[in-house]
C-alpha cells in the first residue's frame, strides 16, 4: 500500500526533473553574460547606480504581466511581507550590487568562477533542512567544485585573490541564501506577483544608497555602450533569469538547481574571451571538463 501512495509522487518528480534542469539552464546562461556585462560597464557606471538602473528596468519589463497579479494577491504580500523583504534584500539589493561592485577589481572570469561555489551552500542549507542529498548528487558536486578550485587557483596550491574576489565570495553567499529562501514561498504567491515585489522593494531599498552616490560620484553618460548592458542585465538577467531560476527551484529544489550552475564559469569564460579578450588556458580547459562531469553526474536522478 505505502508503495502505491509514493508511486504518482515518484512519478511528479521525474516529470519535473527535465523542465527544472532546462529553467536552471537557461538562467545559468543569461546569469553568465551578466558578469561579462558588469565588467565592461566597470569604469562607466557606479556599482550603485548600476544596480539601482537594473532593477528599474527590471521593473518596467515585468510590470506589463504582473502588475494585475500582484495587485490580486496584495493581501497575501501583506501577510508575507517579512519573507518577501528579506528575499528583495539578498536576492536584488544586496547581491546585485555586490556583483557590480566586485567588476570593480577582478575579471568577469573569476566572477564566474567564484560565483560557482554558491551551490555548495544551497547544498548545505537543504542539508541542514533535513534533505538527503545521495551518494550521487554529492559526488558530483564535489567533481565539480573540484574543478570550480583548480580554475580559481590557476594550478597553484597558494591562489591570490584581488579584493573583488572577495566581494564576489560575498555575493555568492548573498545569493546561496536567497535560493535557499525560495524553497519557503508561501503557497499560492505566484511567480510574477513574487519577482515585481521583491524587484520593487530591492530597488526602494537601494535608493538612499544610489542618492549618495549621485551626490558624491555625479552620474553616468547614457550611451550605447553603458545602455546596452543595462538593458540586458535588466531584462534578461533580471525579468527572465530570475523568474526560470526561482521556477527551477520549486520544481526540482535548490541543491539540483545548484549542480547545474556548476556550469555558469564554462559559459563565464566563453563569454569573456569572446566579448572582453579573457583568454582561457589549458588548466581553464581541465577545470571545464570537471564541471561538466560533475554536473552530468549530479543532475541525473
Amino acid at each position: 500500500m505505502e508503495r502505491d501512495r509514493t508511486t504518482p509522487i515518484i512519478a511528479r518528480a521525474s516529470r519535473a526533473t527535465g523542465p527544472g534542469l532546462a529553467l536552471a539552464g537557461v538562467a545559468t546562461v543569461v546569469w553568465s553574460g551578466s558578469f561579462v556585462a558588469s565588467r565592461a560597464l566597470h569604469d562607466s557606471v557606479p556599482p550603485v547606480q548600476a544596480a539601482f538602473w537594473r532593477w528599474i528596468i527590471a521593473l518596467v519589463a515585468v510590470a506589463p504581466f504582473a502588475a494585475r497579479e500582484t495587485w490580486r494577491q496584495r493581501a497575501l504580500i501583506r501577510r508575507h511581507f517579512r519573507f518577501v523583504l528579506l528575499a528583495a534584500l539578498l536576492g536584488v539589493t544586496v547581491y546585485n550590487t555586490l556583483v557590480n561592485q566586485a567588476g570593480l577589481s577582478t575579471s568577469a572570469g573569476n566572477m564566474g568562477m567564484i560565483m560557482a561555489a554558491s551551490p555548495v551552500l544551497m547544498a548545505l542549507y537543504e542539508r541542514l533542512g533535513g534533505q538527503r542529498l545521495g551518494a550521487r548528487r554529492t559526488t558530483g558536486m564535489l567533481v565539480a567544485c573540484a574543478g570550480v578550485l583548480l580554475l580559481m587557483s590557476k594550478g597553484s596550491l597558494a591562489p591570490r585573490f584581488a579584493a573583488g574576489d572577495l566581494w564576489m565570495v560575498a555575493g555568492a553567499v548573498s545569493f546561496a541564501s536567497y535560493s535557499a529562501l525560495l524553497r519557503r514561498r508561501p503557497a499560492g504567491l505566484g511567480g510574477l506577483a513574487f519577482l515585481f515585489t521583491t524587484f520593487a522593494l530591492g530597488a526602494l531599498m537601494l535608493a538612499p544608497a544610489y542618492g549618495v552616490s549621485l551626490a558624491v560620484q555625479g552620474g553616468f553618460a547614457v550611451t550605447p555602450g553603458t545602455a546596452g548592458p543595462l538593458v540586458y542585465v535588466g531584462v534578461l538577467s533580471s525579468a527572465v533569469a530570475f523568474f526560470a531560476w526561482n521556477k527551477a527551484i520549486a520544481l526540482i529544489g535548490a541543491a539540483r538547481a545548484g549542480v547545474v550552475y556548476y556550469l555558469q564559469p564554462v559559459f563565464v569564460a566563453l563569454l569573456s574571451y569572446a566579448l572582453l579578450g579573457e583568454a582561457t588556458g589549458v588548466g581553464g580547459l581541465v577545470s571545464m571538463a570537471l564541471i561538466l562531469g560533475g554536473v552530468v553526474l549530479g543532475s541525473r536522478r
